[in-house]
């Protein structure tokens, strides 16, 4: 209970706003515009009180209110087909989407941004951030069952990247490990365009049963409002609502009192009770405690029923008895949640939290008055209309147009960089970006992640993406992929959010799954910055288009803004690179079944899918090398990318009776090109291959170093047994998807035969390699013919990198390249 010292309180009541009508309120300390001031007096009929003000500043600030994107974001329900709808039982504008994956069972996910808390305070900013999805899946109903997390940061050079890597990691696994929940997948990069503004978007994915969905309202007039977890505090005030919303003007902000502070042993004891409540039949409804704390919850509640609430806050359980009747209303501490509970069940509902050794407190009753009114101590200090707080706040069409510096970014591509003048250089260049810290191996990330706990993972990084089991009879279970490059969408925000559906719909194709649903998070900077507000639009509408195209709903996500560097806005370095994280949720029915991204034996046949066209902008190859970023991205062909899609399910779903499933490993070929995808699919298990590029240079007329590097999309390498060679060339013929053979696996070496190339050295000179094997012949063998150049030249070690080369055939040990990459993270952040 509050403090009795609070009844000495000096409160700003609604009879006193009333009455002091001019009096002067600090609307612009709070974030707020003098417009949308001048529209809260307007809706009130008086000045708001203190606690109205800081209500309204904190549900009409852009983390909550999406008031610079809601216009926009309409596009994915104007958008959506009927055919979409299928298999959708909850769509946008609930905590979390819901979605129908078969055998009466359902899927709840949804990915959501910490960005600005976890530059403030890495550790508790990321912890808070996997806490906060969790509990929105809960509160559908749903047990979490694994979590995903896309990790952005400055440049790894920079003095201050190491506090917030360090920070944030141990706060991601920390917190995720504690609950027992497997952290599945993800990505990880370094950028100078995150300095001070990383991204930490978490994902989070539950399973529970069609009749088991449970939407968040407070409905039936005498139902009780019932406020259960940790006691309030005073972390959080202002923090996740206000730091999202604004971008970091003078560097770090003196803001840290404002990040919540998790508790993730309390957090777990939560989830077991609100599972238990909800099993029971005891609430109708249970709302989360995040951004905006008792203010959002209620107003939400509120908005969503068919009446009003009234609150009694002095009935809120403290960890600080000094709080105010405004910081408790404002208060943002971690793992409550808020129930509505008829008053027939509120004994039994009384009795499961006190098993679980859960607090709980009713604060409230629902009624009929349309209004919310909140009292402390008997005064009353809030009476709104909940919608206007939480539904029916500001909306922008903020000003926004392309960059005046766009035409002269896509002007300047990578055409006219420097490209490897001899095989020797060619190798060295394959080294330097397979050992880049954005392509190295995130063992370092990773390890500090349990990807195993409860026993359901099927699959989980480094594959391409993670699968669990939902049903332990059937197997039946999910896979989901997050994806998303700033790159891209720096250069050409349409097609970069395209790229990113495209990505995570082919990641999932490649495990064996059949793409569902998409939820998204939608990292941009100011949308008071018209070249930011012009990339999210454009980022908006490319997402909606390729997601009516492809057929896969978004049922949910967030948008986080302000990722700026409160420089001066207009240039080409104002924000940071433009980031729409997309998530794709794909079912399997049997995850027994799921493709590796790597392969584990000899003797398989190696295997290319889709054309290959010289597309290096934006690329790895243009970073690790040249640190350069221009031109225009890889186009998102999503005719392609459904096509290769069906060829690689119709692979995975083939009876085959007691001969094997045709796919032993694959893997998409994105970031780095075809020769990060080989390096990645040898080092996964250590096995080797013998690949040989002349039939695909032949075929495309590209050069040895375009057929490396390339990152054109809808691409991915096979490795079969050889006696399913013919059919997969008849699949993917029958897809019009291109396809060639590449080589075999095999060994401890990955050997890349050159196609017979002239090259034009950096000194003027030539240099030509005559290839000495027949084209037809494609490297058959394990050892054959590749093999045996490398044992008669007796290749070793180079200085500068872990592996040797002969003048026609790249050799690299796989497991030194291994090694090396795994390394990178490592000497840097150990």
């Amino acid at each position: 209970m509050a403090s009795a010292e609070h009844r000495n309180e000096s409160y700003d009541t609604v009879e006193k706003a009333a009455a002091t009508s001019e009096q002067p309120m600090p609307w612009a300390e709070l974030g707020l515009k003098e417009d949308e001031y001048a529209s809260i007096r307007q809706i009130l009929g008086r000045r708001p009180t203190a606690a109205e003000l800081a209500m309204y500043s904190v549900m009409w600030s852009e983390h909550c209110s999406y008031k610079s994107s809601k216009i926009h974001l309409k596009q994915f329900g104007s958008k959506l087909t009927p055919e979409m709808r299928e298999h959708l039982l909850v769509g946008m504008g609930e905590n979390a989407g819901v979605v129908d994956i078969g055998d009466g069972w359902a899927v709840t996910f949804k990915v959501e941004s910490h960005n600005h808390p976890s530059f403030v305070e890495p550790y508790q900013g990321a912890a808070t951030g996997v806490g906060g999805i969790v509990r929105d899946i809960v509160s559908m109903g749903a047990r979490p069952v694994a979590v995903m997390d896309q990790l952005r940061f400055g440049d790894v050079g920079h003095a201050d990247t190491a506090r917030v890597v360090h920070g944030v990691v141990a706060g991601v696994g920390g917190y995720g490990n504690c609950l027992g929940l497997p952290n599945i997948g993800g990505e990880t990069e370094f950028d100078a365009s995150y300095q001070e503004n990383p991204l930490v978007n978490a994902l989070c994915a539950g399973v529970l049963r069609h009749g088991d969905v449970h939407l968040a309202n407070a409905s039936g007039e005498g139902n009780k409002v019932v406020l259960f977890g940790a006691r309030t505090g005073g972390d959080g005030i202002g923090g996740a609502s206000i730091l999202a919303s604004e971008a970091f003007e003078d560097g770090m902000p003196a803001k840290r009192p404002s990040v919540q502070v998790g508790d993730p042993f309390m957090e777990k004891v939560l989830i077991e009770c609100c599972l238990e409540l909800f099993a029971g039949g005891l609430v109708l409804g249970i709302q989360d405690l995040g951004a905006a704390g008792i203010s959002c919850a209620t107003s939400e509640l509120a908005s969503n029923g068919d009446g009003g609430m009234h609150v009694d806050l002095e009935n809120v359980l403290l960890r600080d008895p000094t709080l105010t009747a405004g910081e408790i209303l404002m208060s943002e501490s971690q793992e409550r949640m808020m129930a509505v509970v008829a008053p027939d069940r509120l004994d039994a509902f009384m009795d499961v939290v006190g098993k679980w050794e859960v607090e709980a407190a009713v604060i409230g009753t629902v009624n009929a008055s349309g209004r919310l009114t909140i009292d402390h101590h008997g005064h009353r200090i809030v009476d709104v209309d909940p919608r206007s707080v939480a539904h029916e706040g500001p909306a922008y069409e903020r000003p926004y147009a392309r960059p005046q510096w766009q035409d002269a970014l896509n002007a300047d591509g990578a055409d006219g960089l420097s490209r490897p003048g001899s095989p020797a250089e060619l190798r060295e260049h394959i080294l330097r970006v397979l050992t880049d810290p954005n392509q190295a191996g995130a063992g370092w990330v990773t390890d500090q992640y349990d990807r195993f706990v409860r026993g359901n993972t099927a699959l989980s990084q480094p594959d391409d993406a993670g699968v669990i089991r939902v049903d332990e009879e059937t197997g039946r279970g999910i896979a989901i992929s997050a994806d998303a490059n700033g790159r891209y969408t720096k250069l050409d925000p349409y097609e970069g959010a395209r790229q990113a559906l495209a990505e995570a719909y082919r990641n999932v194709c490649t495990v064996g799954a059949k793409p569902l649903a998409v939820t998204d998070c939608l990292n941009f900077g100011s949308p008071e910055d018209p070249d930011a507000m012009w990339q999210l639009v454009q980022a908006i509408t490319g997402l909606a288009d390729a997601c009516r195209e492809m057929g896969v709903p978004v049922t949910g996500g967030n948008v986080s803004l302000y990722n700026s560097h409160g420089k001066e806005k207009g240039r080409v370095d104002s924000s940071i690179n433009p980031t729409p994280v997309v998530g794709v949720l794909g079912v399997m029915d049997d995850v027994r079944t799921a493709v590796p991204s790597g392969w584990r034996e000899d003797g398989l046949v190696v295997v290319l899918l889709g054309r290959t066209r010289d597309e290096l902008d934006g690329s790895a190859w243009a970073r690790a090398i040249h640190g350069h970023l221009g031109g225009r991205p890889p186009k998102a062909d999503l005719q392609a990318e459904m096509a290769l899609g069906r060829v690689l399910l119709a692979l995975h779903d083939a009876d085959t009776g007691d001969l094997g499933p045709i796919l032993a490993a694959a893997h998409d070929v994105s970031n780095g090109g075809l020769v990060q995808a080989l390096a990645d699919m040898s080092v996964r298990a250590g096995v080797g291959a013998s690949v040989d590029l002349t039939d695909l240079a032949s075929r495309e007329g590209i050069d040895n170093f375009t057929a490396l590097f390339s990152e054109t999309q809808a691409r991915a390498v096979l490795a079969v047994p050889e006696g399913y060679l013919d059919l997969v060339l008849r699949a993917a013929e029958a897809e019009g998807v291109a396809a060639v053979r590449l080589g075999t696996t095999g060994g401890e070496l990955l050997a890349i035969q050159l196609a017979a190339e002239r090259w034009a050295a950096a000194d003027g000179a030539e240099w030509s390699a005559e290839a000495s094997v027949d084209a037809p012949a494609k490297a058959d063998a394990a050892g054959g013919a590749v093999a045996s150049r490398v044992a008669d030249s007796q290749l070793g070690p180079e200085t500068g990198g872990p592996a040797g080369s002969s003048d026609e055939v790249l050799v690299f040990d796989v497991a030194e390249v291994a090694a090396a990459s795994d390394a990178v993270l490592r000497s840097l952040f150990d």
